[in-house]
């Protein structure tokens, strides 16, 4: 999932989607940083807690070990939702995971200002450097020095069942919000949600508010609020008013605000998996979870990919799309040995077992040969051709600005609040720090 990536803002595209993981004990458990030779431990913390993602982190584990005999990582597997609270928790106390997922954006940045993560810049070897694009490093990078090793790239975008699409008669995936709000209409005829949502988890709603603000929003814009935190320009409030009339056409699934995003069958991906809704805004991440919810637990065989539809208006550039490179961190204090994973998990054989195991784009080059699925291959397309992309609003605009915009968000969505009360209250939040 590498290729000509652009970055939107100051602060680098990191990870997203969800659904890769990492961690690891204290300042790298009885290992020495900087040394070989003793025994080390080391903790991995994954929110892949389930199914093939789960035993991918076993088996990459398993066969690192094998070849450093030395060295001993514990997995430790925390929910999704769960994993950003409990990271910081640690990472403040002085006692972190030595790996860790990075989502990237100003919750990185944060974690360099307070020199609790790794410097990477001179532990990428040889293989890593040729296999991987050299943008997908830039990503994971702040003032030109390496904080994360990147591992799949995430772009986001409508993910549909095209059985249900083609019982609906809708014969083309939409282009434009008019299209999509006659595709909702078409779906409704036939009893089926059109689209899923897991408002409970918040940030599965505000990805809605999040891709309308790219097409509202131009890049300078975007760039601008990542250094200032300040959202004044009227193209944040357009973007709410564009949610708020999307979603007064009642698209969402019955009990949308107390759906979770990937916890069971009842779950958003689990109503696509079973075909009880028919789309879902998610990143890569969302085929392995959708496949993780079906009946056999396989690939929904139907499943289809389309990028998030135009506006009319917007200063956002035509084509760009939300979508980061998912990356691990080692907290500072880790061995050596933790770099040397990160670069294991960046070979052609890690790579292609990660694919297989989450259904999700790996960024060694040469692993994207073994992509068969048409809605993976339709998405890197679209982020391969996209004049630019963008990390994920919440990550971008770092934890605090990132929670109260997500917050904002569900709460007009549930009557609570106006497009206006989000942007107070992100303000709010950045002016808090």
């Amino acid at each position: 999932m590498k290729r000509n990536v652009r970055v939107v803002g100051a602060i680098a595209l990191a990870a997203a989607t969800a659904l890769l993981a990492a961690g690891c004990s204290s300042g790298g458990g009885s290992g020495d940083s900087g040394s070989s030779g003793g025994k080390v431990t080391m903790t991995l913390w994954t929110n892949a807690t389930t199914g093939p993602g789960k035993v991918f982190w076993q088996d990459a584990v398993k066969t690192f070990t094998g070849d450093h005999k030395n060295v001993s990582i514990k997995i430790q597997t925390i929910q999704n939702e769960d994993f950003d609270g409990k990271l910081q928790t640690a990472l403040n106390s002085g006692d972190a995971p030595d790996i860790f997922m990075q989502r990237g954006g100003g919750k990185m940045a944060a974690m360099v200002q307070a020199g609790q993560l790794q410097d990477l810049t001179n532990s990428v070897d040889a293989a890593s450097k040729k296999a991987v694009a050299d943008s997908a490093f830039k990503s994971q990078s702040m003032d030109g020095k390496l904080y994360a090793m990147p591992q799949t790239v995430g772009p986001e975008g409508i993910y549909y069942s095209k059985d249900l699409f083609a019982k609906a008669g809708i014969d083309k995936t939409p282009t434009t919000i008019d299209e999509l709000n006659t595709a909702v209409t078409k779906l409704k005829a036939i009893g089926v949600a059109p689209v899923a949502v897991g408002a409970k988890d918040a940030w599965p709603a505000a990805h809605w508010y999040y891709n309308f603000a790219l097409r509202e929003c131009s890049k300078a814009t975007l760039d601008k609020a990542a250094s200032t935190l300040k959202f004044d320009n009227a193209c944040w409030v357009k973007a709410g008013d564009d949610l708020k009339k999307f979603a007064d056409t009642d698209p969402f699934n019955n009990g949308f605000l107390t759906t979770s995003a990937q916890q069971g069958a009842g779950s958003s991906a689990g109503l696509i998996a079973n075909h009880k809704a028919a789309m879902e805004l998610q990143g890569s991440w969302d085929p392995g979870t959708i496949a993780s919810l079906t009946p056999d637990q396989k690939a929904l065989p139907d499943l289809g990919w389309f990028p998030f539809p135009a506006i009319s208006g917007g200063d956002g550039a035509p084509g760009a799309i939300m979508g980061a490179v998912g990356g691990n961190s080692c907290y500072v204090k880790a061995p050596k040995e933790c770099a040397e994973f990160l670069n294991y998990l960046l070979t052609k054989q890690s790579q292609e077992s990660y694919y297989k195991a989450f259904q999700a784009i790996p960024v060694n080059k040469d692993a994207q040969g073994v992509i068969t699925e048409s809605y993976l291959k339709d998405a890197i397309d679209t982020f391969n051709k996209a004049p630019y992309a963008s990390q994920f609003l919440d990550t971008l605009y770092g934890q605090n600005v990132g929670n109260a915009l997500n917050v904002g968000v569900v709460n007009m969505l549930a009557g609570k609040g106006s497009p206006e009360d989000i942007i107070k209250s992100v303000n709010q939040a950045a002016a808090k720090g």
